[in-house]
């Protein structure tokens, strides 16, 4: 890319590449950014390797020793305020950067204004190259931010016939160990992964991201448990990495907000039938994981219940959006469907 007819999306896909280098957990997005001179050769590129370590825009500044005339083509609108770090708006300013070329507007309500921060000083800005696939790539990031709740991804998995369990309430193994890796790689991709007392109480579980080898993976998700009943002192969530967050509550929308606060914004809900269909009802969830194994069960063991269905017209349409086959399992990705009046992003 050291050719003067590079266009600023040619740019802006290999911002795009950048970004994806970084993580998708930590409360910030992925965003990439490339520095390039007038002749639109790129002289410096960074990413955002997570909260509270440099902006994309600043990663890229730090590896030359002058931006002075130069052009910024970054994923994302630069930031406005000072957080863990300061505005990236004013340090390309003052690195003497003449032109800044971005993606898609910064929705956050504190974080936002990048843009006319920049205009005001003198700075050539070019809004909206590439948004529309820059959007999709960091889709669940904006989605929470924009609502102020987190992205919230459900989770369960089944038999053909769409039973949990047998009819004693036995459950293990439904599905294949290349399954139950791919679930540990998604918990590993969130922030928290929540589940209702019931299944604390029932299963005891660990709720950790762990390897092929049973080792624990470098992001833990911190575990969020919902119900008023405590969690036994005994319990292993007690001695969790990543640590443990009660609510006390079974206000979902009021559990939510509350993590959003904390700065999380993809949660993994991997509770019981209960949990699961509280969110489906209640219009909460954005992406649904459906696990199915090549089995029939049958009985009254559900994967999930009563989730305010009461004709047919009422049914919650959904759209799948990839299908992956692991081992004999088939995985089914699906979000809401655009055509779907019950509920919505």
């Amino acid at each position: 890319m050291t050719q003067s007819s590079v266009t600023d999306a040619t740019l802006m896909r290999h911002a795009l590449s950048l970004a994806a280098h970084g993580p998708l957990t930590g409360g910030n997005p992925q965003v990439g950014c490339v520095l390039v001179d007038a002749h639109g050769t790129i002289v410096a590129e960074g990413w955002h390797r997570g909260a509270g370590t440099p902006h994309a825009e600043v990663d890229a500044l730090s590896k030359i020793p002058s931006a002075a005339g130069l052009t910024a083509v970054v994923t994302l609108e630069p930031c406005n305020h000072t957080g863990r770090t300061g505005p990236c708006s004013t340090a390309l300013i003052a690195a003497g950067v003449v032109r800044v070329v971005y993606a898609v507007s910064d929705p956050g309500a504190t974080s936002s204004g990048g843009a006319d921060h920049l205009r005001e000083a003198g700075v050539e800005v070019e809004g909206g190259v590439l948004a529309a696939e820059v959007e999709a790539f960091i889709h669940p990031w904006l989605t929470a931010t924009r609502r102020g709740r987190p992205w919230v991804t459900v989770k369960w998995a089944s038999s053909l016939d769409g039973r949990a369990a047998a009819a004693d309430g036995t459950s293990q193994w439904i599905t294949g160990t290349a399954t139950r890796q791919r679930v540990h790689e998604q918990r590993a991709d969130s922030d928290a992964i929540l589940v209702g007392t019931g299944t604390v109480l029932a299963d005891d579980p660990s709720l950790t991201a762990r390897g092929d080898g049973g080792e624990l993976m470098p992001h833990q998700p911190v575990p969020v448990v919902v119900g008023e009943r405590p969690v036994p002192q005994a319990a292993k969530l007690r001695s969790h990495p990543a640590g443990l967050i009660e609510t006390h509550s079974r206000d979902l929308e009021q559990v939510l907000a509350g993590l959003f606060g904390r700065g999380i914004r993809r949660v993994f809900v991997e509770g019981g039938p209960g949990v699961a269909s509280a969110f489906i009802a209640g219009g909460l969830v954005d992406e649904y994981l459906v696990y199915l194994a090549p089995t029939l069960i049958g009985g009254p063991k559900t994967a999930i219940g009563d989730i305010g269905v009461g004709t047919i017209g009422e049914q919650r349409r959904l759209a799948i959006t990839a299908i992956e086959r692991l081992g004999d399992d088939i995985l089914l990705v699906a979000r809401v469907s655009t055509s779907s009046t019950s509920e919505g992003f």
